[in-house]
């Protein structure tokens, strides 16, 4: 066993071993360098490899150091604001609070902390705004306190341990530490290396030093001369560093997963901007403008550019009419006077459906169309809320579209996903019939909502220029990926958690019912 030993280690291993022998079993890094003239780096990572094989113990001081600051070392020089005071009482007794800083010479702003001393120490009183010198600071007057001696000290010094300081010297720490900024303390480690009962066995069997090959070169292949080399054995059982693959963070699995259902299902993929028009997002959506949801303390308007472009004249028009009495839908409108410049407001969006808006203007039915994105709203940070988050949105176009249909779709979504839904009805301003989806969590026994869908309202698709119906949804994405990951808490998806992700799986294919 202890061949086996000696043969895996390796040569700054058996170097410092070799020393810690020649100082009788114990010694520091320091000395191990010296003597065997190796890079203190070496020696420190040889003795924790040595260390971790019970060959030697690596014990470990620590030593406080103290220095004084620049402040202390100005006190150092000058004296203490209390003994600047003490020396000018001596030659006056009485003095008034107003006159301390001139007659002592220092700083008014020190004043008051000095007299705080004087009294404290009592070498003054004071009395309705006169300091008068004690009897014990007339006996003060030509000795040191234990704060002034510890200066002084520093100051010649330069440092001192803490550990080493004499009774008075403490004493005098224990009253400069309670003023800011006058010491420094420094923690400075101390090692010393120990031999360990199988050390000491190694040694007695014998450690040889002998150089050992650590590359083969071309030379010494052709040579043939790599067969007299020493190599060092290897440990297979030792231990290895924990490795952490790369791997998409976990909202982002989530997101792909979604994306790649949607693609197998024959949706088109389509893109928005995060800076959009009140028009766009609100207006073409048939959302009046004076909807609770348009409020500052709901929605995230932009200075800078405050105002954006609207579309065609022709498209503004029908939404005017459409908010206004309905246009030619048949409906009576929500009965107010609609503001182009309202609609021309900057805002960060609220939702995905302002994409759906855009793509069904420049896309002719038959159409099935997504967009995943980031939204926005005016939300407090909380355990379950957050002002930005992920929401999947995606319409259905055809003549054949019916409500049923995009129950269908999105029980077959959640499906894949591993979820049974349920539908129960809802409101939205721009759909009709409308409906939330909720999922089962049987942990819970409990349902939870995610998202809303419904058919589009004829105010939203004549002004667009859509005669078919068209099959509406939109879908949070947080919420989904918490259950998934079983947190409770929607920032942990933000935290970026380094310990949190390295448990994570790293292969995108999970089964998440076992969550």
């Amino acid at each position: 066993m202890l061949d086996r030993i000696k043969e895996e280690m390796h040569l700054y291993e058996k170097k410092v071993l070799k020393a810690l022998e020649s100082e009788g079993g114990e010694s520091t890094p320091e000395k191990v360098l010296k003597l065997q003239l190796l890079p203190i780096k070496s020696v420190m990572s040889a003795a924790g490899i040595l260390a971790s094989k019970d060959i030697i113990k690596v014990n470990k001081d620590v030593d406080e150091l103290l220095s004084l600051s620049e402040d202390g070392a100005s006190y150092a020089q000058d004296g203490l604001p209390e003994r600047r005071i003490l020396s000018a009482l001596q030659e006056e007794e009485t003095i008034h609070m107003k006159d301390l800083s001139q007659k002592s010479g220092i700083e008014p702003s020190e004043v008051k902390i000095a007299i705080g001393w004087l009294l404290r120490k009592g070498w003054a009183t004071l009395d309705k705004g006169q300091v008068t010198i004690s009897s014990q600071g007339m006996a003060a007057r030509n000795e040191a306190g234990p704060d002034e001696s510890l200066l002084k000290e520093l100051g010649e010094s330069g440092e001192l341990s803490l550990q080493e300081l004499s009774p008075r010297l403490q004493e005098g720490f224990n009253l400069l530490k309670q003023r800011k900024g006058l010491l420094k303390v420094h923690k400075k480690p101390s090692y010393t290396l120990e031999v360990t009962p199988l050390g000491k066995e190694i040694l007695e069997d014998g450690v040889e030093i002998r150089e050992e090959a650590t590359q083969i070169t071309h030379e010494q292949l052709k040579s043939g001369s790599w067969r007299n080399l020493h190599y060092r054995a290897y440990d297979i059982k030792a231990e290895h560093p924990d490795s952490f693959a790369g791997k998409l963070h976990p909202l982002q699995r989530t997101i792909e997963e979604i994306r790649r259902i949607f693609l197998n299902l024959g949706f088109t993929e389509s893109r928005g901007t995060i800076l959009e028009s009140a028009f766009w997002n609100f207006d073409c959506l048939f959302q009046p403008q004076d909807h609770a949801a348009r409020e500052m303390q709901d929605t995230f308007y932009i200075k800078t550019p405050r105002e954006t472009l609207l579309p065609e004249d022709e498209l503004v028009e029908k939404v005017k009419r459409a908010h206004e009495h309905g246009g030619k839908t048949g409906s009576k409108g929500w009965k107010y006077q609609w503001d182009r410049e309202v609609a021309r407001q900057s805002v960060l969006r609220t939702h995905t459906t302002c994409v759906s808006a855009r793509f069904l203007k420049d896309n002719q039915p038959p159409l099935k169309m997504f967009s995943v994105g980031r939204v926005f709203r005016r939300e407090t940070i909380t355990y379950k809320h957050l002002p930005e988050f992920h929401q999947v949105e995606g319409i259905v176009a055809d003549e054949s579209i019916t409500f049923r249909n995009l129950l269908g779709i999105l029980k077959e979504f959640y499906h894949q996903l591993g979820f049974q839904v349920r539908f129960r009805p809802a409101y939205f301003p721009y759909t009709y019939l409308s409906t939330e989806c909720e999922i089962y969590l049987p942990e819970k026994e409990s349902w939870i909502e995610l998202g809303g869908a419904g058919m589009f309202r004829p105010e939203v698709l004549e002004p667009l220029g859509v005669e078919t119906p068209v099959a509406a949804f939109g879908l949070g994405i947080e919420r989904l990926a918490m259950i998934r990951l079983g947190i409770q808490d929607i920032r942990m998806l933000y935290q970026s958690d380094i310990g949190w992700l390295r448990e994570l799986p790293v292969t995108h294919s999970v089964d998440w019912n076992e969550i």
